[in-house]
């Protein structure tokens, strides 16, 4: 009888400990099988000219950040003050993911353009090979064109000051 009673017990200690356990992680950091691996392949086409492409050699010789967004996210729009005033410090480029290309050229119209330049990826096939989640989410390419860190969610003001410029910068130094 007294087992009974020790069963659920036992179940909200061990939920009690998987919940304390997540409070403190960072949900911006989200661990990625392609970490220090090379940037999958892609070709899409262009938010503003379909008849332009952007590859994914396009990221290479240089630090690069590829941030995944959609005009639909709220958050990808929390995010984009931030992305507008560090393109003098990063080349950024786009995956403009599940969108309507005509509501995303608007958006990007409306609001600023900070993308060196931005694909096309209406069906969401080059965000899964790239193992996104959701939007927005920001990979770091080192010159090399391998992923060297991966973010999930809006960037913040802190998050960029303390993980992403000094990591661009290391990766920068590394490059001279």
């Amino acid at each position: 009888m007294k087992l009974s009673f020790a069963a659920p017990l036992v179940v909200f200690a061990a939920m009690a400990g998987l919940l304390f356990f997540g409070l403190h992680r960072d949900p911006g950091l989200v661990a990625s099988p392609l970490l220090d691996q090379p940037l999958p392949d892609f070709v899409m086409s262009e938010v503003r000219d379909p008849d332009s492409q952007l590859r994914s050699d396009e990221l290479t010789g240089e630090p690069a950040l590829l941030n995944v967004w959609a005009s639909w996210c709220p958050p990808c729009l929390a995010e984009h003050p931030l992305l507008m005033s560090v393109t003098d410090e990063v080349r950024i480029f786009g995956l403009n993911y599940k969108d309507e290309r005509d509501d995303a050229v608007q958006w990007l119209d409306r609001y600023g353009d900070p993308y060196t330049r931005s694909g096309h990826d209406p069906d969401g096939r080059v965000a899964l090979d790239l193992g996104v989640y959701g939007v927005p989410e920001t990979f770091v390419i080192d010159r090399n064109g391998r992923i060297v860190h991966k973010h999930t969610g809006p960037i913040s003001v802190k998050e960029w000051a303390h993980t992403f410029r000094p990591l661009i910068q290391r990766l920068k130094d590394a490059s001279d």
